[in-house]
């Protein structure tokens, strides 16, 4: 299969054949980005678009049930959306076969051609092959958290504040935003984090219980749902992030679960409620990734029957040209439990990792790998990639076994690592999420794996919404630190502030500028001005 019958068997709504030559012949410029306070949203609560170089999908919320369907106009062009709750108030609208890195004007409309909101544009990326000299792109995790919940482990971020952290994120003008994991958290059954969250009284009072016997949307657990992440997404982002491409990596709290084992539950794999519950909020809040031409359409979560376009709900794939792709993975949905042989990223999935990470550096110039869980560093919990636990001494030891903990995802670690530092023609970088910090290291080992000619770059990207008593240190009873099984250069030691990420990739380099702002010292003023406290250059090793 070819590329261009590739794109043709996922199209939904196609406009290619249909525009204007003047169209086609455009000129690629950055679309305008305008405040919200100065653009019109309308009827429009939220908007969040991906894109590909050829595919826009775009999730909407309105302030009430559409009791219509509405229509995302693109020139002559007017494309019906699907709704994606039970109710009318989320839509999504699938935009395929336009053409590479042209900016497109869009508007939302009823049946009769009100508006819905002020028309706003969204670019495309260039073509996969084509020579990109520059490409920027935002790094971040954990926005989400129910603000007023008044948990023992303290008050998330206000939505506002997150909200400014994430328009100073914005105002540098990144091409792409990459949210990996942690948007909602409402945990349900690990013993230690759902009492004081989805399960404790002050929640089931905000939102009511969820009928684990019964469908996640539909009824009282759609309402459920709606009432406990509404307020976790629909004020963070507002119609913001219109005009920027945004990805979306889940993690395990996006399945409404801490990563906890004991010999009363293993919270993941994640049981069929948490699934259908993590399934129903990415559909209503969030873009599923688009499909990719070097992403095979059969991973698990993919081109499922109830969603559009052949999209990924799991794996992604951020492509700017030939300049970078940033390979994106969720690694809860297919955890195993089989000792040695377990793994966190289904065994298909891993082959396509390896596949793009080892490939001819001519293809792409930057690869860049985006777990959901840190390559790097431990805090000592379960769902780690690596065996290390809390020593009485209060520091992390290997000579206590981890309950639970499965041998196997650190060879699948190992295997991950191997590669990304084995490919010479590349700077080897891993940019994560789930850790509650910012920070940068270099890996020179991973167990008898030597990467000192080629070391692995990882990052902490930064949390946008942490509460206090989420920081490591505090739920963990210690901050994160290299575990035992690796050389670690710390570039920038983990620091428990909330902050971003944004990385500059161009031909020979790439730069990375990390931002951290502190609660405790600064005033949220300070986050319009925040300059980034750290930055450093990668190169190719000789």
């Amino acid at each position: 299969m070819n590329r261009r019958t590739f794109l043709t068997g996922s199209s939904g709504a196609s406009l290619l054949a249909g525009l204007p030559a003047d169209v086609l012949a455009q000129a690629v410029t950055p679309p305008a980005q305008s405040s919200t306070s100065s653009w019109d949203q309308g009827k429009v609560r939220h908007i969040l678009p991906t894109v590909s170089d050829t595919s826009f999908l775009i999730k909407v919320s309105f302030n009430a049930p559409l009791h219509a369907v509405p229509l995302l106009k693109i020139h002559d062009t007017s494309i019906a959306g699907k709704m994606t709750d039970t109710a009318g108030l989320f839509w999504q609208f699938l935009v395929t076969d336009l053409p590479p890195g042209r900016v497109q004007s869009l508007s939302l409309i009823d049946p009769g051609g009100g508006a819905l909101c002020e028309p706003w544009q969204l670019s495309t990326f260039p073509a996969i092959d084509s020579h990109v000299e520059h490409c920027r792109v935002l790094f971040y995790t954990c926005a989400g958290g129910y603000a007023n919940l008044g948990t023992k482990v303290g008050s998330f971020l206000p939505p506002e504040i997150r909200n400014r952290l994430l328009r100073r994120g914005l105002s540098f003008s990144p091409h792409a935003v990459v949210a990996n994991g942690d948007h909602v958290y409402w945990d349900l059954l690990a013993p230690k984090a759902s009492p004081q969250l989805g399960a404790s009284p002050e929640a089931i009072k905000i939102a009511g219980t969820f009928d684990r016997s019964m469908p996640g949307l539909g009824g009282k657990n759609e309402t459920v749902l709606k009432l406990a992440t509404g307020p976790q997404i629909l004020p963070v982002y507002g119609t913001d992030f219109r005009s920027t491409p945004v990805f979306f990596i889940q993690d395990d709290h996006d399945y409404f679960d801490n990563d906890e084992a004991t010999d009363q539950i293993i919270t993941f794999p994640p049981d069929w409620f948490m699934l259908q519950l993590a399934r129903a909020t990415q559909s209503m809040y969030y873009p599923e990734f688009l499909p990719d031409f070097t992403r095979p359409l059969g991973l698990p979560s993919s081109d499922a029957g109830d969603r559009v376009g052949k999209v990924s709900e799991t794996f992604g794939t951020l492509r700017y040209g030939s300049l970078v792709e940033v390979l994106m993975y969720d690694i809860r949905r297919t955890l195993t439990l089989a000792g040695p042989s377990a793994v966190y990223v289904d065994r298909q999935a891993e082959k396509w990792l390896l596949d793009r990470t080892w490939a001819n550096a001519k293809e792409v110039q930057h690869l860049v790998h985006a777990p959901s869980n840190p390559p790097g560093w431990s805090a000592g919990k379960w769902g780690e990639w690596y065996p290390d636990v809390l020593g009485a001494d209060g520091k992390l030891t290997t000579d206590t076994p981890k309950p639970y903990w499965q041998p196997g995802w650190l060879s699948q670690h190992d295997r991950l690592m191997q590669a990304m530092g084995g490919n010479r023609e590349r700077i080897p970088l891993v940019i994560s999420g789930d850790l509650h910090a910012v920070g940068i290291g270099q890996i020179r080992r991973s167990g008898d794996i030597d990467l000192a000619k080629n070391p692995v770059t990882a990052v902490l990207s930064g949390p946008i919404g942490t509460s206090p008593g989420g920081w490591p240190s505090a739920f963990r009873g210690v901050g994160a630190m290299p575990p035992k099984h690796l050389d670690m250069a710390e570039e920038v030691k983990p620091i428990e502030q909330h902050g971003f990420t944004i990385v500059d990739f161009e031909r020979d380099k790439i730069t990375l500028r990390f931002f951290k702002w502190d609660l405790k010292t600064q005033p949220p003023e300070a986050i319009d001005s925040l300059q980034p406290f750290h930055s450093t250059t990668l190169t190719r090793h000789a």
